[in-house]
């Protein structure tokens, strides 16, 4: 499975993920990600920038379900697959954290990445879309920054 140019854009102009993990118990967790990326043509990538849970989950647990959206579209993806955590000694280490100390700027530091391999995409989309089949992109954004004051 790959990451879509559609995928990519969407990634692109999404603020924030959600990222799901669940512990060995079946314990769900879900954490908002700021910094994430895609990397290659079937990864995303999260810096874990306080997210001990996410670790401790994922290290014991590698299913995991990521979301996304463009808040004033309001469409985006679900994407499930197995996420590993990498270290500073894993060799695509250095240009995933160049890729996302870039969006950080620098200010926020971290010394392990989220790496998601790609198994399952399911695109999310408001319930206006469903509701209202001839919804045009333009007027759910009208829609959006009047609900949302923008």
């Amino acid at each position: 499975m790959e990451l879509t140019k559609e995928i990519k854009e969407c990634i692109d102009k999404s603020i924030l993920c959600w990222l799901a993990t669940a512990s060995t118990e079946n314990i769900p967790n879900v954490s908002p990600k700021e910094i994430f990326s895609y990397y290659g043509t079937d990864r995303i990538i999260v810096a874990n920038i306080a997210s001990p849970q996410t670790v401790r989950n994922i290290k014991k647990n590698e299913n995991v379900c990521v979301s996304f959206i463009d808040i004033l579209v309001q469409k985006g993806f679900q994407i499930k697959g197995k996420a590993s955590i990498l270290k500073k000694t894993d060799s695509d280490f250095l240009e995933m954290e160049k890729k996302l100390t870039e969006m950080t700027g620098g200010k926020f530091p971290f010394t392990t990445i989220t790496e998601i391999t790609l198994e399952q995409v399911k695109p999310i989309v408001a319930p206006r879309y469903i509701l209202y089949p001839e919804t045009t992109e333009a007027e759910q954004i009208k829609s959006a920054k009047k609900t949302y004051g923008f």
